[in-house]
């Protein structure tokens, strides 16, 4: 290799997304096997919860026992209001025909009472109104949670990629929490290479690299130095040599460009081994066997 660019034995890898079980029950399909690529947003298996569904259609039906019961308060409210105003009425004429002692104080005290009684029945009507009200969001709020928990139980795949492993089968009855299947992310694959220090802190975050896959060796794959680990460690035993693993070294990432992976992600393998150049330098011009070399699949 020229000066300036390090040569590391590496493995290419993809991100790990699980899709899991949020609430128990039975699962009672899953649509993709091993292999299987999925999109964003894709239903990949759905639990059957009847417990849930019976609540719900409970819960449902209470919130409409709970509409009639407003219903029926908006309605005792109209009439106590026109209850109310005829006996103020009734009560302001009986005070204007005691005045002039066309009827008798008795007589204005009992129209008095109507009113005041009409104005309690009034205030009660309501506060009835209210309590309806105060039900139907509290129903409606248990409705929600219910119809929440059904959307759960219906499996999304959260992120577009291949599925790597399948970890139940259709029938089995699954606990909150479990997963059901690990998917990789074909949008998020990098190569993991290990320099000793004096090479890793010469590195610049974002700066150019090159991976080289040993199946295919003929083409070289554009990559960025996407990450350098903070603190040293030993080199796993499947990247390096047994005298090198005697040494710390840094884990660096090659992310492997996302336009790439967009036109090629079905060509993607993790768990590969092969090459990873660097630069010390961001000014060091690549050399021309490791100028970038892609397949030309259709």
């Amino acid at each position: 290799m020229p000066e300036g660019i390090i040569k590391s034995n590496g493995r290419v890898e993809a991100t790990e997304v699980d899709v899991a079980a949020k609430y128990s029950g039975r699962l009672a399909t899953l649509n993709v096997n091993e292999g299987d690529e999925v999109t964003a947003g894709q239903v990949v298996g759905i639990i059957s919860s009847p417990e849930t569904e019976a609540q719900l259609r409970e819960a449902q039906a209470q919130l409409l026992k709970a509409k009639q019961a407003l219903a029926e308060a908006l309605a005792l409210i109209a009439q106590r209001n026109s209850d109310l105003t005829f006996a103020r009425t009734d009560y302001d004429r009986g005070n204007a025909l005691l005045q002039h002692g066309t009827i008798t104080q008795q007589t204005v005290d009992q129209r008095r009472n109507r009113f005041e009684s009409a104005e309690a029945n009034y205030v009660a009507a309501n506060a009835q109104r209210d309590q309806a009200e105060s039900s139907i969001k509290a129903v409606q709020a248990d409705v929600e949670r219910l119809q929440s928990i059904l959307v759960d139980l219906v499996l999304v795949s959260p992120r577009s990629g291949r599925v790597q492993y399948r970890l139940a089968r259709a029938g089995e009855v699954i606990s909150a929490g479990q997963r059901v299947l690990t998917i990789l992310d074909l949008n998020d694959v990098y190569m993991t290479i290990y320099l000793p220090a004096s090479e890793a802190g010469k590195l610049t975050l974002g700066d150019e690299a090159r991976v080289i896959g040993d199946p295919l060796p003929q083409y070289i794959i554009p990559a960025t130095i996407s990450f350098v680990a903070t603190e040293a460690q030993f080199t796993p035993k499947s990247v390096e040599t047994a005298e090198e693993r005697e040494k710390l070294m840094f884990r660096v990432k090659l992310q492997i460009d996302p336009k790439v992976l967009a036109h090629y992600h079905q060509f993607v393998k993790t768990g590969v081994r092969g090459l990873g150049f660097v630069r010390t330098q961001t000014k060091i011009a690549w050399p021309d066997e490791l100028t970038v070399k892609l397949p030309q699949w259709q």
